[in-house]
């Protein structure tokens, strides 16, 4: 799932993205606006893991979410 995936369907998606990162709040979803590099600048706060830590948990959550999204 790319950036332009991910915003065009972030309305639908940000839910998942609660589901997936509970301790990111309302108003950090709303900023993320579907970016996934804002998205794991928040995770990297959040939870307090390295940059690059945050980033493989986004894209592997975007490939399973992909997944599951392929699969209904």
């Amino acid at each position: 799932m790319n950036n332009d995936i991910l915003a065009g369907n972030w309305h639908k998606i940000k839910g998942e993205v609660k589901r997936q990162w509970g301790r990111l709040t309302d108003d950090q979803l709303t900023q993320i606006e579907g970016n996934s590099e804002k998205l794991a600048g928040y995770v990297q706060e959040a939870y307090g893991v390295a940059r690059d830590e945050a980033e493989r948990q986004v894209a592997d959550w975007q490939k399973t979410f992909k997944d599951k999204s392929d699969a209904a």
